[in-house]
């Protein structure tokens, strides 16, 4: 590999780490803060942040970063709506009820679920019989963690926040798919930043409506839990892993989701003493092993792709040569 090839290797994998560590360690924050906040007050009070700082990242940049159009708005809709707005509701509801390990492994199902709602709604999509097994053995995967015993439980608090979390990924997965439709020309940090503005207000309005009380008491733990979900967590996640996006590709990019749940149950287990229940670790094997079924395809081609980068040129180009 030429020295730039390797700079630009070194540059993609400080991305994948700094996504990865935002936002895995961001599923502790919000534990911790959940202590001290009310979830739907938590979770605006972290946009707020993550939003001002995003967006003076990009007023500073320049160029096109205000939306202009019709789909700008629309996919800054479907964003602040469902990948961020919705899900944070639900996700820190959640999370009050299960660990952040469980509720890391139940994010990763995202890229498991998102094939069934593009089936839905995006023309020419399809599932064959083996993808749809992986999504079966995905959503076998999340029915692992819930607990058999739990579904005959009435009013089972675990079982609940799977359901919340649940509900969380799934917004995520659906908005994923919603914007494919959208032909925006905002870039992506931009619609972030913007969409983060109205998933705040949105999530205000929530608190308030659910009789949330607004005066907290501040105090050191809920200070460093808040700053860390929103600017580690928020503001430095978001852009790495859009920038990873931009150089690795979706398929390579969205790994991240098998990265993070290792990343939030260990610092858990080393920050609130959190145990890791066996039927999550299990759980979150039958998932993984879920989207490689539905990504076969994608990750055969990404493997080829590397390999073929690590031979000499006169080797790699061989099969391109073979009739």
């Amino acid at each position: 590999m030429s020295p730039s090839d390797r700079a630009g290797g070194r540059f993609t994998l400080l991305l994948f780490l700094l996504a990865t560590l935002g936002f895995g360690t961001g599923f502790v924050g919000i534990k911790l803060g959940l202590t001290e906040l009310p979830p739907l007050l938590f979770a605006a009070l972290r946009y707020d942040l993550g939003a001002l700082l995003l967006l003076a990242v990009v007023a500073w940049r320049g160029g096109y970063w205000r939306p202009r159009t019709r789909n700008d708005l629309t996919a800054l809709v479907v964003a602040g709506l469902f990948l961020s707005g919705l899900n944070a509701a639900l996700l820190f509801l959640g999370q009050q009820y299960v660990t952040t390990g469980t509720a890391a492994v139940l994010f990763s199902v995202v890229p498991v679920l998102a094939p069934l709602f593009a089936l839905a709604l995006l023309p020419g999509s399809r599932i064959d019989p083996v993808g749809m097994a992986g999504i079966l053995l995905g959503l076998a995967g999340v029915a692992l963690i819930a607990g058999l015993g739990s579904l005959s439980a009435a009013g089972d608090r675990v079982l609940f926040g799977v359901a919340l979390v649940g509900g969380a990924a799934a917004t995520v997965a659906l908005g994923s798919v919603l914007l494919q439709r959208v032909e925006r020309s905002l870039p992506a940090l931009a619609m972030t930043a913007w969409a983060l503005v109205l998933a705040a207000g949105l999530l205000h309005a929530l608190s308030l409506v659910f009789g949330e009380p607004q005066a907290v008491a501040p105090t050191a733990r809920t200070a460093v839990a808040l700053l860390w979900v929103a600017l580690p967590g928020t503001a430095l996640a978001f852009p790495a892993y859009y920038a990873l996006i931009g150089r690795a590709g979706p398929v390579r990019a969205n790994l991240i989701s098998y990265a993070v749940p290792v990343v939030a149950t260990v610092a858990g287990a080393l920050v609130l003493g959190e145990a890791v229940p066996p039927r999550t670790a299990l759980g979150f094997v039958v998932i993984l092993a879920g989207f490689a079924l539905v990504e076969r395809r994608n990750l055969r081609r990404e493997l080829r792709r590397a390999r073929d980068r690590r031979l000499p040129p006169e080797e790699s180009a061989e099969p391109a040569a073979r009739p």
